[in-house]
């Protein structure tokens, strides 16, 4: 790309690229500003009916070690009696792979009732999870949780999605898979903006579901 030789050319170039830049970084400053002070730990979270843990893949069928540790934080949670039941939503779009059965697996060995556990089989993405949350299982107040790189974006779109929420941010060891997250996140910010203006329909809605209210019974 050639530069501008004319001064009054450089000065317009640089405008637009600041005017870029600032752009750029719009939707990541809302999603910070939507999270605003909601972000807290197992310990001083406030206590809501339901916690939701989104998925963050599989290995070999076992959940991954990053959302092991969702899943962990989410059995302290209901172990402390800050929530009363557990939403699991991730990928079930396959039938060789199945987030959320796994998810409920890995619960229940680590002592939470399999009846305080509703499955959601069609969070395909955070939007989707979040507004499944809400507009299939009737949840309107939750503790979020996913890794602190995530949560913010949770956060801000689970708010979009009408739910009163909180998050957990679980910590996890910076190696490459935080660092590629991180980064996705960076460019994820755009499309969530755009989803919690527009408010879409998730990829498969289907009809209502009482999991939940029994599960809280």
């Amino acid at each position: 790309m050639r530069l501008p030789k004319t001064r009054r050319g450089q000065r317009r170039a640089f405008q637009v690229t600041v005017l870029a830049g600032v752009l750029a970084l719009l939707p990541a400053t809302w999603m910070n500003v939507a999270a605003g002070s909601r972000i807290r730990t197992v310990e001083d979270v406030p206590a809501a009916p339901v916690a939701v843990v989104f998925g963050a893949g599989l290995w070999d069928g076992e959940p991954s070690p990053y959302l092991a540790h969702r899943l962990d934080a989410a059995a302290r949670l209901y172990d402390r009696g800050t929530v009363r039941a557990v939403l699991v939503t991730g990928d079930n779009s396959r039938e060789e792979y199945d987030e959320p059965d796994a998810m409920r697996t890995y619960l229940v060995a680590h002592g939470v009732p399999a009846n305080r556990i509703v499955s959601d089989y069609a969070g395909f993405d955070t939007w989707d999870s979040c507004t499944r949350a809400r507009r299939v299982f009737g949840v309107d107040r939750a503790v979020l949780v996913s890794q602190g790189f995530h949560i913010r974006r949770a956060l801000a779109l689970c708010g979009a999605a009408g739910l009163d929420a909180y998050g957990v941010g679980v910590d996890a060891r910076h190696d490459a898979t935080w660092y590629y997250g991180g980064t996705r996140e960076v460019f994820a910010a755009a499309k969530a903006a755009a989803e919690a203006a527009v408010r879409p329909d998730p990829r498969f809605l289907g009809p209502r579901e009482d999991g939940v209210a029994a599960a809280l019974r």
